[in-house]
């Protein structure tokens, strides 16, 4: 059995420990006591050093944790020594969420479904349809204030049958471990947390998502949160440089802008649909009708898009007796265009070319389009078509 030493002091840095056990090929070692924290409950595990040798990862076992060694480590008696940065930082997330999700109950009387500590964001889903900005903002300001009261968290160990007024009721049997903030909050954990509320720093709700009928909330705590809020604060500012504008005023440039370039896009693709279609009757008069009386163009090109020949073969195939075939060697593909009085389906004709040699296709029976697995059964689809 393993002690774990950080059920009862998450600020335990080092410790040392015998050695009880190694798996078969001596990577796993198993100690009488540790004071590494397994990845369980959302939180991710520890990182650090035995005898000098980095830990690569470690399991809960039950009874038992493993520690997955770097390197091997001889010896019975081995010295650890915790990574204090990443421990801190998921102790301030975690006593975070901890807080965050008492807020949520407290508020909008919304439980906490799950949580996950992850590398850069933490998140909470909660069991509610929907979250308005103002509830968002209420939230964050709500638990801030209790950071800034700085309230004791405490850690007892209390029988389930007589642990009361859990903000979660616990499915475990036995004696419970339970993390409380002053006044507010008492859950079953057997995760790391801080000695008092302030420690957590400020609270920061980043973003929202629909996940499933639940709403996930994205949070960074403490120097997370510092970190991230200077990262927002240079992006904003480098683009209110960009426009020449205070930081206040660049939302307002931005909309503005882009205001601007939907105007201009639009302007844009008139302007190509007015020559293309001058293009298309240009290209009619100046091709020479078959023996059966229909004008025929065929347009191949190394590479580029169908869509960018679409406006042309719509315009050419708006006079009568005309057919107008694009080809596409990258990606390869076909296009289809006929007048109305071609006599021709495009779309079922472009669906059955592709379809037999593999490709997809289809459209209405005046244009369509279809693409081929590869360039080397593209003329086959293309005789089809033809």
């Amino acid at each position: 059995m393993t002690e774990r030493l950080y059920y009862r002091d998450s600020y335990l840095r080092e410790f040392e420990a015998r050695v009880l056990e190694r798996s078969e090929d001596g990577a796993v070692l198993y100690l009488d006591r540790t004071a590494f924290y397994p990845d369980s409950g959302g939180q991710p595990s520890d990182t650090g050093l035995l005898n000098g040798v980095p830990v690569a990862g470690l399991t809960d076992e039950g009874d038992r944790i493993g520690h997955r060694m770097a390197g091997p480590v001889s010896g019975e008696l081995v010295a650890g020594q915790i990574d204090w940065t990443r421990r801190f930082d998921h102790m301030q997330q975690h006593s975070g969420q901890h807080l965050l999700s008492a807020v949520f109950v407290e508020l909008f009387n919304a439980q906490t479904l799950s949580f996950h500590l992850g590398a850069e964001a933490s998140t909470i889903d909660l069991d509610l349809q929907a979250l308005s900005p103002e509830q968002v903002l209420a939230a964050e300001r709500r638990a801030n204030e209790v950071v800034s009261e700085n309230r004791p968290l405490t850690v007892t160990f209390e029988s389930a049958a007589e642990a009361v007024e859990l903000r979660k009721p616990s499915d475990r049997e036995g004696l419970l471990r339970v993390v409380s903030i002053a006044g507010l909050d008492r859950s079953a954990c057997g995760g790391t947390h801080v000695r008092a509320s302030g420690e957590i720093g400020c609270i920061l709700i980043r973003r929202l998502d629909r996940i499933r009928g639940t709403v996930r909330v994205e949070f960074l705590c403490g120097r997370r949160a510092v970190e991230r809020a200077r990262a927002d604060y240079e992006a904003l500012a480098r683009i209110a440089r960009l426009f020449s504008a205070a930081l206040d005023e660049a939302p307002a440039q931005v909309a503005a802008q882009l205001e601007s370039a939907k105007a201009l896009e639009k302007q844009r693709r008139q302007l190509e649909s007015d020559l293309a279609g001058y293009q298309g009757r240009e290209l009619y008069a100046s091709t020479a009708p078959g023996s059966d009386g229909f004008r025929r163009v065929e347009r191949r090109v190394a590479a580029g898009r169908l869509d960018e020949m679409r406006a042309l073969a719509q315009s050419f195939t708006a006079q009568p007796k005309a057919v107008f075939t694009a080809i596409v060697e990258q990606p390869p593909s076909v296009l289809l265009a006929v007048s109305a009085d071609a006599g021709v389906n495009a779309g079922e004709r472009v669906k059955a070319a592709v379809a037999a040699v593999g490709g997809r296709g289809g459209g209405t029976p005046r244009m369509a389009q279809g693409s081929v697995p590869d360039r080397a059964v593209l003329e086959e689809a293309v005789r089809r078509l033809l």
